[in-house]
Order: C-alpha cells, then structure tokens, then sequence
C-alpha cells in the first residue's frame, strides 16, 4: 500500500444512498465492505464524516436560526452518522473506537489525539464525530485538523464525483478531469475541492488531499495502492 495511514472523509449526504434523508443501511453495508478491504490489508483508517444528510447549521442560519446553536446541532448529526458507520463496520468484523469533540461519555471516547493514535496503531478504525467541537468549521476543516494531528500521510475526501473537474462534470458535459494538481494551482483556477479554511491547513502542513468517487466498488483501495488514474491528488 502507498499509505500506511489515511484520513478518510466523507460526506453525510453519501449515507443517504438512495434515500432523500437520513441513513440508507444499503449504503453503510457498502462502504464498511470498501474499508475493510484496506482495512485487511493494514491500512490505518481515521474517518471523519458530515452531517448533512441529517442537519446543516448554515441552512438553518439561512432561515432564521441562530448559527452557533444550528452549528452544534450539525455536529450532533455528526455523531449520529459516526454511531451508524461504527455499527456497519463492526457487523463487518472490524474494531472501532467513536471520539467525539463534544464529550458525550455515554456512547463515545472523548477526542484525545495520543489515545487516537494508539488506537490507530493497534488496528482500530477511529471514527472523530462533532466535527472540531466549534461552530463556524466545516466537517472537511475538522477532516483535515485531525488528519495533521494523527499525522495521516493524506487525505481522502469520498465523494460521488470522480475527482477535480474543469467545471461541473454533472452540468457541464465538455469538463475534463485533472490527474494531479498543485495547492497553488487549484487557488490560481478558482477550483472547488474544500472550504477555504481546510484547503489552507492541508497546504501549511503539506498533507495532499486526493479527491475520489467513493460510491466505486474497490476504487478506496485503488486509491491506497496509489492509483493515479483514480481521482485526483492535489500536492504541494
């Protein structure tokens, strides 16, 4: 394997399978058979996982909520999601540990980075719920924060699109997929991979991010293996 120790980040919006809210089981199913083929291999998993199949604070700001309450709701979503994928990959035989940023002692470990890695270390997969425990910080922030602090050799950020594209693949049919790309040159281009504040932690501390279509049946594993032709990776 290319990487002895990932983060992988997913999107909330991907548990909804085919589903318009909440938690398709079909979908946990699927992707708990895709980590634990890495997984086997000796890979070590860290995951972060969104919330927005479940609740989004910046839209409940959008209609009149107050964004710090609505934030910390997001992150509550995030554990819920965390507990779903911590069930999926443990019917599948694999060891977990859920580590929260909010301490919830009753259903997860709060989050302490040494008590993280040494999970890591012994072959648990660890799940980071509630995000980075602050409102007004994404999911891919908190993704990127504590891949620099497990000291993760990447990112990989899950999504239904197979990598970074021109324009939008989904609307614009004449875009074209870049194989690599450099930090500097996704800022220059304008291109959309995270939010600002987690695209400028990953670049400081030169943890490449490679954007992949998790929704693939065996394209995580291609990814560790350091298949270039899946998905894009954006380096220094």
């Amino acid at each position: 394997m290319k990487y002895n120790r990932i983060l992988l980040k997913l999107s909330g919006e991907a548990l909804m399978g085919e589903k318009q809210y909440g938690i398709d089981p079909k979908r946990l199913a699927e992707y708990a058979a895709e980590i634990k083929q890495i997984h086997d291999k000796g890979v070590q998993i860290a995951i972060v996982i969104g919330g927005g199949n479940i609740f989004r604070g910046v839209a409940g700001a959008a209609n009149g909520m107050d964004r710090v309450q609505g934030d910390y709701m997001g992150m509550l979503a995030t554990v819920i999601n965390g507990m779903a994928l911590q069930g999926a990959l443990e019917d599948a035989g694999m060891q977990t540990r859920l580590q929260t940023a909010l301490e919830i002692k009753a259903i997860a470990e709060p989050y302490i980075k040494r008590r993280a890695v040494r999970h890591l270390e012994k072959g648990r997969i660890v799940i980071f719920g509630a995000g980075t425990g602050n409102p007004y910080f994404t999911t891919d922030t908190a993704a990127v924060l504590r891949g620099v602090e497990v000291d993760a050799d990447v990112i990989l950020k899950g999504t239904r699109v197979d990598g970074i594209y021109t324009a939008d693949p989904e609307k614009d049919p004449s875009a074209t997929k870049y194989e690599t790309l450099t930090f500097e040159e996704v800022l220059a281009k304008g291109l959309n991979v995270m939010d600002t504040t987690a695209f400028t932690l990953s670049q400081e501390n030169a943890l490449p991010i490679i954007v992949f279509d998790m929704n693939k049946p065996g394209n995580l594993q291609k990814v560790c293996l350091g298949d270039v032709e899946v998905g894009t990776t954006v380096t220094v």
